[in-house]
């Protein structure tokens, strides 16, 4: 499967593949360690909402020049000095619309993670549905090295990580490696850096393969019992697999699996 352009911007490459099912977002600030700006973000923002209209089954973000995203890029934060709280509220309104916008997608969100994953960069990392990293990556909130709480990047982060271990991640601002990081919940998969193509291929396309149905379904039927009570979950999911089980796809699968041939998946 080769992968053919899409028009993008000029901060994010944005590549998908001949069938569709996966669309690659790449951000190409590396002299500014790809930090998010307003392009960014709604370059990505553009993507999920072309992605929901398409048959798109997977989205993989990641930034140019071996590095993943540094965060919020300080230079717009500080052309909001002075200009009091409204300012502030609409500069880092982007960053929230975004991570909120990667949950809804019915697409499944992948992170591929290299270098630098730090301040809102780690926010936008955990706001994917998955994340994979080098055994080389860096994660870390040091948004307290200039008095800024990391306040929007603590949403997925704290959903991710155990409670006390991400309490000081963000009031330290310390960086800690992809092996730290994994051992505290925040990634799915760390491998060395030789292997990172080919596992990340392997993972998306494993994900790819999977039915759109099944995929859209599954991933807001997860986000949704999330905050549930455990009796209120179990009856959602009922509710939930019913749904799914009465799909053409799972019809198709059904049948694949006694044929012992591959599911043609239809979507419905």
């Amino acid at each position: 499967m080769t992968d053919r352009p899409m028009d993008g911007n000029a901060d994010l490459g944005v590549r998908e593949s001949d069938d569709g099912l996966v669309v690659r977002a790449t951000i190409d600030r590396p002299d500014e360690r790809n930090a998010l700006n307003e392009n960014v973000i709604q370059g990505l923002l553009d993507v999920l909402a072309a992605a929901d209209d398409g048959p798109t089954r997977v989205v993989v973000i990641r930034g140019a020049g071996g590095t993943f995203c540094s965060g919020g890029d300080l230079k717009s934060m500080a052309s909001s000095i002075g200009q009091g709280s409204q300012a502030y509220r609409e500069g880092f309104a982007g960053l929230s619309n975004l991570m909120e916008r990667m949950v809804e997608t019915g697409a499944l969100v992948v992170a591929a993670v290299e270098g630098y994953c730090l301040a809102g960069g780690m926010g936008l990392a955990g706001a994917c549905d998955m994340i994979l990293a080098t055994e080389e990556a860096t994660f870390g909130t040091p948004e307290v090295d200039i008095g800024l709480f990391p306040a929007q990047a603590l949403v997925p982060i704290m959903r991710t990580v155990t409670e006390k271990q991400g309490l000081k991640l963000l009031f330290t601002g310390e960086h800690i490696d992809a092996e730290t990081a994994h051992e505290i919940g925040f990634t799915t998969d760390v491998v060395p850096a030789e292997d990172f193509e080919t596992e990340l291929d392997t993972l998306v396309d494993d994900l790819a393969s999977s039915s759109p149905v099944m995929i859209e379904m599954g991933k807001e039927a997860y986000y949704t019992q999330r905050d549930m009570g455990f009796d209120e979950a179990l009856s959602y999911m009922r509710e939930v697999i019913a749904l799914i089980a009465m799909s053409e796809d799972t019809e198709e699968g059904i049948n694949a699996f006694l044929m012992d041939e591959e599911p043609d998946w239809s979507g419905r």
